[in-house]
């Protein structure tokens, strides 16, 4: 997990001011990720216990850390805006990100869980600095997913009550390499006592595919 306390800070998403948790690692320059909660509508947020799971193996593995709460969410201002909104809130996570010193921009990973993945895949394939992108229990959306060749990691539990897994499965497995699918058996949508196995998959394949240095 963690090993010290992350910063909690704030940026902007156009007119919108978002607010969030960093962390840095101490010997830099790093790569880093950002992390998208579940669904804003259905009591998401930064808190979520996956998001923060994988928060804590990644910094523990010395990659830099952003989780941040959505438009409407928390402290952060305005209000859900149907999953286009909440794109531009991640773009906006990945600039401010990539603007510290400490943070190597050109390679970064964004993962979501969720609706948060939905986002990740929808905007890491447009994003020249996003070098990796990750989802646990992810909605996938069709394009321009199916046209990434960067690395993509897709997560789902066996039991998943919310997803049509084995579709799911399939969609994710026909999307072009580099690509991991991983089903993990017995877990559900929630990963309720088996989201630190989630977190693993996801903070190994970052520190593979982006690597903790710049």
């Amino acid at each position: 997990m963690i090993a010290v306390p992350e910063k909690h800070i704030t940026f902007t998403s156009g007119n919108l001011r978002l607010e969030g948790r960093l962390w840095l690692p101490p010997v830099g320059p790093s790569s880093g990720v950002v992390i998208c909660h579940p669904h804003p509508l259905h009591g998401g947020d930064m808190e979520n216990y996956v998001v923060r799971m994988v928060a804590g193996d990644l910094a523990s593995r010395g990659l830099a850390v952003l989780r941040f709460n959505f438009r409407g969410v928390g402290l952060s201002g305005g209000v859900y805006a149907g999953g286009l909104g909440e794109q531009e809130d991640a773009r906006a996570a990945l600039e401010y990100l990539a603007s510290w010193d400490e943070v190597a921009g050109a390679r970064l990973g964004l993962c979501g869980y969720s609706f948060g993945g939905l986002v990740a895949f929808s905007v890491g394939p447009q994003e020249e600095r996003v070098a990796a992108i990750a989802g646990i229990s992810p909605l996938l959306p069709d394009h321009p997913l199916s046209q990434c060749l960067k690395p993509k990691l897709f997560v789902f539990g066996q039991n998943d009550q919310v997803i049509p897994v084995a579709e799911a499965v399939a969609q994710a497995q026909a999307m072009p390499a580099p690509r991991e699918v991983v089903v993990i058996p017995g877990a559900d949508h929630f990963w309720w006592g088996r989201e630190m196995e989630a977190a693993v998959k996801v903070g190994e394949f970052f520190a593979r595919e982006i690597g903790t240095s710049g």
